[in-house]
């Protein structure tokens, strides 16, 4: 009874295996079929050229004005050969590709993952000017928050300090001359604004800062005007009449001078430095823009 069974069994499960042994291959030719319509070929060649290949289509396609695609290249050689001669080269070019396409995130990260896997190569200092230009290229006008600017004269200072003899330090230094130039007009434009309320501390915090942070930019000359105008109106005077003569020493000529002349004079003062007074001190550091 039992091999009875047992041999009743054994029939449909040859013809279960007979037409699973015809039906899969044809399932497995179909599979393979749909797998080939969904490859993109064009990946698949991109993933099996070699790195010289790869990097070279990336030249020309950056000197085609192609940015995006010059990128992607440059991607694949960094992707496909890690640590290989074309993948070091091709990182700068990538990171040097995203900034000219304007995409500074990209440009940033790729050039400080360069720098922290080849900080002594002849590459690390236009690595560092990258960044530092991706930063430079997102500053915003003064009425908007200046992190940027900052980011810029970090990243430029870093450049000075540790590439001194790099081609890109003299464009480094006109960047953080320009980036400090728009903290001070940051400073100056909160400066005015109290100024206007008659928030006489706060104005001079504001303007003070700039003497004494931002000699060298352009503001320097209306911020002395504005201390004297905001020293003045608190009643002191001796501050005043420092901060007119500081003013004429550096900028004789300078109608913020003759403004503020005019104002103490209205009051029978003149000029007049007192050489103890902290803007008399700043003043020394005083070069101009």
């Amino acid at each position: 009874m039992f091999f009875s069974r047992v041999g009743q069994s054994v029939a449909p499960r040859r013809g279960i295996l007979l037409a699973l042994s015809v039906v899969a291959p044809a399932l497995v030719l179909s599979a393979c079929m749909s797998s080939e319509k969904d490859v993109n070929l064009s990946t698949y060649v991109d993933q099996t050229e070699p790195a010289d290949v790869l990097y070279n289509q990336g030249l020309a396609n950056m000197n085609a004005g192609r940015l995006d695609e010059a990128s992607k290249k440059f991607d694949a050689v960094d992707r496909q050969h890690p640590y290989s001669e074309f993948a070091r080269k091709s990182m700068v070019m990538g990171a040097f590709a995203d900034y000219r396409a304007g995409n500074y995130d990209e440009a940033i990260g790729t050039a400080k993952r360069y720098l922290t896997l080849y900080p002594s190569t002849d590459e690390a200092a236009y690595a560092q000017y990258i960044i530092g230009l991706s930063y430079y290229r997102q500053i915003k006008d003064v009425t908007q928050d200046q992190k940027e600017a900052r980011q810029t004269i970090q990243t430029m200072q870093d450049l000075v300090t540790r590439w001194p003899t790099s081609e890109y330090v003299g464009d480094a230094k006109d960047k953080i001359r320009f980036a400090n130039d728009q903290l001070a007009g940051k400073e100056m434009q909160i400066g005015r604004y109290y100024l206007e309320r008659r928030d006489y501390i706060a104005a001079v915090k504001r303007f003070r800062t700039v003497v004494e942070n931002y000699s060298n930019t352009r503001h320097v000359e209306e911020a002395l005007a504005r201390l004297t105008e905001s020293y003045y109106a608190m009643g002191l005077t001796s501050e005043a009449q420092t901060a007119a003569a500081v003013l004429g020493n550096n900028y004789p000529d300078s109608q913020w001078y003759k403004d503020s002349y005019k104002l103490l004079q209205s009051n029978g003062l003149a000029p007049r430095e007192n050489a103890g007074s902290w803007i008399s001190k700043a003043g020394k550091l005083i070069t101009g823009a």
